[in-house]
């Protein structure tokens, strides 16, 4: 059981702790009141309200055949203090900072016993059949590690399985089992998913096989992570359900049971699922070449604040600021420069900086794309050429600048900044042809942000080469609007919106 890692989300600061179904576990108790016999208005026929609840057990007869148990198994490495269920708990209640319970306790490993060779149960988790001929869907979390597979089906008969692929930004693997004559599951369309809709799982819930468990959608698109938008539910789900399906009521696989939310590591009202859709797409990569190939374009992006857009005259805040441009990248090759706002890829509008990387990581490298640019109060389209995404690279740090004497004018004294040119060493290490730092930012620039070393590249939708080209910008403002200010910060670009004082 691990902690999921989350990049540029609002999610992020909603959930203490989101784990893989993997481990741990807690209570759920449902308790009912008793109505008052008093007189009512009836408004909804009783009839309507039964008619409405929902019937799970024909989905159960159709789905269930389709659902597996996987467990994993590991070669004890040397040295290793063992690998017992109340070892495995214990570091499962270390990591994640839970009170440990009564009765889970360490054995101490013998000084005197050597290695097995033999391997020893490490954990348990769910799958289901995506063909007849044994290709078998599940969590790449829950094959992770793992020295052996076996899967168990339905029907009680147990398979050594082989890894297909697995893909960790996704969540997804396939694995294989040698049979043939399997029942497969109906994929179904996430399009039509509803938000209140009822939905099922099927799983092994702390290795209890074939166990049932309902509820409704409670969201859709929730961002939890780069590459995929999530589906939430309040379906229970627990550890051993990961890579388990989740069903909609037409018998189809809409998801794949991947996360909760918990304090505990037990369930608590909050399950996400990956979209079949997503995992479908990485899936075809998997069962194709063993691996998933995503596309980049190099750059480093941020969400647009409601203050930044309405500063610049972009309006409502959307797209994704590029606060850096990787050299040699594809977007540097296509003139994206830092402070842009990428509105739209290939045509498809860009709602939220996360949507960009979803859209260029399911671009086939090599493609040339369209990306559509707001800077500096207008709109510019660009051609680019979609690279193979590749390991993030060590952000690059700029040296401390060159001694310049600041300059600082009335108009620049009462928003709090004192400026300097910026040398030509310095424009050649930040690779800008003009631009001049902040030598010292107080009052309403520093409650903007800004701070000593910044580099302004522009000013009012205006680049700003020089002390004068700032100057001369605010010159032409009205003193009560707020300015904003495109700067750079070492590597990477940024707004501010410096509000002056009345």
């Amino acid at each position: 059981m691990t902690h999921v890692r989350t990049t540029g989300s609002s999610l992020r600061a909603l959930l203490p702790a989101i784990v893989l179904a993997a481990g741990g576990g807690t209570a759920l108790v449902f308790h009912t009141s008793a109505l008052a016999q008093a007189p009512v208005v009836p408004t909804v026929p009783p009839a309507a309200s039964v008619r409405g609840l929902p019937d799970f057990t024909d989905l159960v007869d159709l789905v269930g055949p389709s659902v597996v148990n996987i467990r994993t198994l590991e070669r004890a490495k040397e040295g290793a203090a063992g690998g017992s269920p109340d070892e495995q708990m214990l570091e499962f209640f270390k990591r994640f900072g839970i009170p440990i319970p009564p009765g889970v306790t360490p054995r101490t490993p013998r000084q005197d016993r050597a290695p097995s060779e033999e391997a020893q149960p490490r954990g348990v988790g769910s799958g289901f059949v995506l063909s007849a001929d044994g290709l078998i869907m599940t969590n790449a979390h829950v094959v992770d590690g793992a020295d052996e597979l076996i899967v168990t089906l339905p029907d009680k008969r147990e398979f050594k399985a082989k890894l297909v692929g697995a893909d960790k930004r996704t969540d997804v693997a396939l694995v294989k089992i040698d049979v043939t004559g399997l029942t497969a599951v109906k994929i179904g369309d996430v399009n039509r998913l509803r938000v209140g809709e009822w939905v099922m799982a099927i799983g092994s819930p702390f290795g209890l096989e074939n166990t049932v468990t309902a509820g409704i959608v409670s969201a859709k698109q929730r961002d939890t992570g780069d590459f995929l938008p999530f589906i939430q539910t309040d379906v229970a789900i627990n550890p051993g359900n990961s890579g388990g399906p989740l069903i909609n009521m037409r018998g189809e696989v809409v998801g794949i049971n991947s996360q909760i939310y918990s304090r505990s590591g037990g369930f608590q009202g909050i399950s996400f699922a990956i979209p079949i859709d997503e995992a479908v797409r990485v899936s075809d990569q998997l069962k194709t070449s063993g691996r998933v190939t995503r596309g980049r374009i190099g750059v480093q992006i941020d969400q647009v604040s409601k203050d930044v857009a309405e500063a610049i005259g972009l309006g409502q805040p959307k797209g994704a600021l590029v606060r850096g441009v990787e050299p040699n990248s594809p977007a540097s090759k296509a003139g994206v420069e830092p402070g842009d706002i990428i509105v739209k890829f290939d045509g498809k509008d860009i709602d939220k900086s996360v949507d960009l990387p979803r859209l260029v990581g399911n671009t086939k490298p090599g493609n040339k794309s369209s990306i559509t640019v707001f800077r500096r109060g207008s709109q510019r389209e660009l051609s680019i050429i979609v690279a193979e995404l590749e390991p993030e690279r060590t952000e690059a740090k700029a040296s401390a600048p060159e001694a310049v004497k600041p300059q600082a004018s009335n108009a620049l004294q009462a928003l709090g900044l004192s400026l300097a040119e910026l040398s030509a060493a310095e424009k050649k290490e930040l690779n800008l042809k003009g631009g001049v730092r902040v030598a010292s930012a107080e009052g309403a620039a520093a409650r903007a942000g800004l701070r000593e070393g910044d580099v302004i590249v522009a000013i009012a939708n205006v680049e700003t080469a020089s002390v004068k080209d700032v100057e001369a910008a605010l010159s032409k403002l009205e003193k009560s609007r707020p300015i904003n200010v495109l700067f750079r910060r070492g590597e990477w670009a940024q707004y501010a919106v410096i509000r002056a004082p009345r």
